[in-house]
């Protein structure tokens, strides 16, 4: 390896247009940080309980992530700092409570990671877990080590990105679900619990995840009132994103479970696929399930370093040290202690009890000008967000009991 030193920030360079390329590496280095073993995982075990009925968490779900998911970008991005820095500068200390509680449940979630990229490369090379953990982790670092490693990170994303859902769909058509169903439970469920709504809205704008895009904006530049629309459409197009993935998952699966066939609980998603499409399908799964588990080792380290870096200048110094260091302290946990499918589940669950509290310090700091300097916070956006910040509240604190019976 070369003495350069490897790039992931702009060097204070601000971006202004329309950049595709910039918003959309954003947007999906949100997504496939939301998309990853625990997002397959749950979206199977919910899809197996409520059946079609599971349609309806998943739209009150993508609701509720661009309200808050719109608002949040936005501040960031106009105010031209970190969410830690924002938060510190509305409550002295709130930043580090936040850095701390997000930069944990990215450690938590990237030991799960790490175990879907073990999982992926046992199923396509039977390859020990453990050692396809230690050569999944190796790539994942690797990434951060090119020069220009912020356009690596952004490629990398899109195209797995793409991937997985095309294989996803694949399966999805295959299974021949009953769409008509889902579409009527969408809007008039006959059963439904708070506890995959949290979960859902967890594992997609709670904790770093959502962070995730908008730190990347902020590296590669973009920020000021020049840049709104890209910072709009980026935010939404993430949650699309990641709506797609998981409308075409739940399908797939549902088309399983509707026959009345049983999943394996040892591994849900993959019974699912293997169901489907047999050994194809199985194979299949276990490229999904890399692409997901990979593309969000690479998104959790990024982001839950992001938050550190600016509380610890030796962090911002050297932020790909950082960075491989998180990585491969996700992985000697995973190939010492190792996770359960419950566990994915309920950090899931625990990631969304964060959302209000950082959903919450960026509505708050919409308001005040020394934060976002002229820019004008529209009333309907922080209406939408407060409506997201009551929901996620809400349905965070009904969801305890859930949590408590899956940890029994």
């Amino acid at each position: 390896m070369s003495g350069t030193k490897p790039e992931i920030q702009t060097k204070g360079t601000i971006t202004t247009g329309f950049n595709w390329s910039i918003l959309l590496g954003a947007a999906f280095i949100m997504a496939t940080s939301a998309i990853g073993p625990g997002f397959l995982t749950q979206t199977a075990i919910f899809t197996e309980k409520f059946k079609a009925n599971f349609a309806f968490a998943i739209l009150a779900s993508i609701v509720i992530d661009i309200g808050a998911q719109l608002n949040i970008w936005r501040v960031i991005t106009m105010a031209g700092k970190r969410g830690q820095d924002i938060a510190n500068e509305i409550v002295p200390g709130l930043g580090w409570l936040l850095a701390f509680l997000i930069a944990l449940g990215g450690l938590a979630f990237n030991i799960g990671n790490i175990g879907g990229t073990a999982l992926g490369v046992n199923v396509l090379f039977n390859i020990d877990l453990k050692w396809g953990a230690v050569i999944s982790a190796a790539i994942g670092i690797a990434i951060f080590w090119f020069k220009e490693a912020g356009k690596a990170m952004d490629t990398f994303a899109k195209y797995l990105g793409f991937l997985m859902i095309a294989l996803t769909a694949y399966v999805a058509v295959i299974t021949a679900p009953p769409v008509g169903e889902a579409v009527v439970r969408a809007v008039a469920p006959t059963q439904m619990d708070f506890l995959p709504i949290i979960t859902l809205i967890g594992g997609t704008v709670g904790g770093y995840i959502t962070f995730a895009g908008a730190h990347r904006l902020l590296d590669a530049g973009v920020k000021g009132v020049e840049n709104l629309p890209m910072v709009s459409r980026a935010s939404v197009t993430g949650i699309v994103i990641t709506g797609i993935m998981r409308i075409i998952l739940f399908l797939a699966v549902l088309g399983v479970v509707a026959k009345g066939v049983k999943l394996d609980p040892a591994n849900p998603p993959a019974s699912a696929f293997k169901l489907a499409a047999g050994l194809l399908g199985y194979k299949f799964f276990g490229l999904v399930m890399w692409s997901a588990a990979i593309t969000s080792v690479v998104g959790a380290a990024y982001t839950s370093v992001t938050f550190l870096q600016t509380l610890f200048k030796p962090i911002e110094r050297n932020r790909p040290a950082w960075i491989t260091a998180f990585i491969v302290i996700s992985t000697i946990i995973f190939v010492v202690i190792g996770k359960p499918v419950n566990l994915l589940v309920v950090a899931g669950s625990l990631n969304g009890l964060i959302l209000p509290l950082s959903l919450g310090t960026m509505l708050w700091a919409s308001t005040q000008k020394r934060i976002v300097g002229e820019y004008k916070h529209p009333a309907w956006m922080l209406a939408f967000g407060i409506a997201a910040f009551l929901v996620a509240t809400w349905a965070g604190w009904q969801s305890l009991t859930g949590i408590k019976a899956l940890l029994k």
